[in-house]
C-alpha cells in the first residue's frame, strides 16, 4: 500500500462524520485513532456541553487547543478534531506539523438533516449563534488548513474512505 506512514487529521463540521470516518481510516491504515472532543471531555471529567454551559464556549476551545498542542505524535494516528479545532491557529499548525489536514466537505441541508439536536450538542459557537452562520465562518477557516478536500455529499462512509485512502497516496 502507497500511503505514508505520516498522521492524519480530519476537520469538518460538527456531523460530517470525521469520528465515524477516523476509526475506518485508522483501521485501515493499521494507525492508532483519537478524537479530540473524547481527550477534552475525559480530562475535563465533564461533556463538551457542561463545559460550554459552566464556562462559556471559548472556555472549551482554550481546552481545545490546549488538548491539541499536547497531542503527542510518537507514532502517525489518525486525529478527529472537534468542529472548532481551525480556531486554534497554534493548536492547527501543530496537527500540520505531524501529518495532512483533510477537510470532509458536506453542504448545509446534508448536515442539517444529521444534526438533530444542534442546541445541546456542545458545539462551540457564540450565544445564539445560527448553525449556518457557524459554518460560513468555519467553512473558510477548514479550507485554510486542508491538504486535501473530501466531498462526502451523497456518499456512504465506505465511498468517502476509498477517497481518503485515494488522495493520501
Amino acid at each position: 500500500m502507497g500511503v505514508q506512514k505520516q498522521s492524519v487529521v480530519l476537520v469538518g463540521m460538527p456531523g460530517v462524520g470525521k469520528s465515524t470516518l477516523g476509526v475506518l481510516l485508522a483501521k485501515e491504515l493499521g494507525m492508532e485513532f483519537v478524537d479530540t472532543d473524547l481527550s477534552i471531555q475525559t480530562r475535563e471529567g465533564q461533556t463538551l456541553q457542561e463545559i460550554m454551559d459552566a464556562n462559556g464556549y471559548l472556555a472549551l476551545r482554550d481546552v481545545e487547543q490546549q488538548v491539541l498542542l499536547e497531542l503527542k505524535f510518537l507514532t502517525p494516528k489518525v486525529v478527529a478534531t472537534g468542529g472548532s479545532a481551525v480556531y486554534s491557529e497554534l493548536g492547527m499548525e501543530n496537527m500540520r506539523k505531524h501529518g495532512r489536514v483533510v477537510y470532509l466537505s458536506l453542504s448545509l441541508d446534508a448536515l442539517r438533516g444529521r444534526i438533530h439536536n444542534y442546541e445541546e450538542r456542545g458545539i462551540a459557537r457564540a450565544p445564539g449563534q445560527s448553525f449556518e452562520s457557524l459554518m460560513e465562518e468555519r467553512v473558510e477557516l477548514y479550507s485554510k488548513y486542508a491538504d486535501i478536500t473530501i466531498d462526502c455529499e451523497q456518499k456512504t462512509p465506505q465511498q468517502c474512505l476509498q477517497l481518503m485512502l485515494d488522495a493520501l497516496v
